[in-house]
């Protein structure tokens, strides 16, 4: 029986698109997370999300490996290889994406004893359009849908614009009230953070449609309506 129709190999692909969906879950749980201990000021929820990234990181591992194996074993072609070239690097982002939860928890520990957000921060509408980005780019994973994938790569310009809009606001709290600079500098970096979570989204967007449609959008000066 031909490697490719080998039933032991289609149950491991079935296992590695499993495993990216766990560790895509995870990840989305700890933004949530993350989010919560900044505005409800849960130092304890905080620990926990932080405890958290280990698990993410064992699974990138697993899946890291069981790539490795399929390529090594079975030597995919065309559409197969795709997807689990596309696996090696989703993990990357969503790796990187766990580790940004995470340091949103940090800050949200430091946070917790100094004054709320005033109105013109808002952080959390910035967090939802970065959650969101990162639950789209996974479900168009899960459907093969270029359309989604091609949606979240448009929404990369509104987070961007948003943390431009935070940048500025922050700056203009911190020349109003020096004492204001610390609890402001770690808005920014959490801006920053969010603003860098969106990026990954968009990176495992790209290779969503590189992996249905073979075709790389990386690098591209806009956005292409249809493909």
């Amino acid at each position: 029986m031909p490697l490719h129709t080998d039933r032991g190999y289609e149950s491991q692909l079935g296992q590695l698109r499993a495993h990216l969906l766990e560790m895509g879950g995870l990840v989305e749980d700890q933004i949530a997370q993350a989010i919560r201990c900044l505005t409800e000021r849960d130092r304890a929820l905080a620990g926990v999300t932080i405890e958290r990234d280990h698990t993410v990181n064992r699974l990138d591992v697993e899946i890291d490996d069981l790539s490795l194996k399929l390529l090594a074993l079975h030597q995919p072609a065309a559409r197969d290889l795709r997807l689990i070239t596309t696996a090696l690097k989703i993990t990357t982002d969503l790796e990187r994406i766990g580790d940004l939860a995470t340091h949103i928890a940090e800050r949200a520990v430091e946070l917790a004893s100094e004054p709320p957000f005033t109105p013109c921060v808002d952080i959390p509408a910035m967090a939802s359009l970065a959650s969101s980005m990162v639950h789209r780019s996974l479900d168009a994973f899960v459907r093969e849908d270029v359309e989604l994938a091609l949606g979240v790569c448009s929404s990369d310009d509104e987070i961007d614009k948003l943390h431009a809009e935070l940048f500025r606001n922050l700056l203009t709290i911190m020349g109003k009230d020096p004492r204001s600079i610390s609890s402001t500098m770690r808005q920014l970096f959490i801006s920053k953070y969010l603003e860098r979570i969106g990026d990954h989204a968009t990176n495992i967007a790209e290779m969503v449609i590189f992996m249905v449609k073979g075709r790389s959008i990386r690098h591209l000066d806009t956005v292409p309506r249809e493909l």
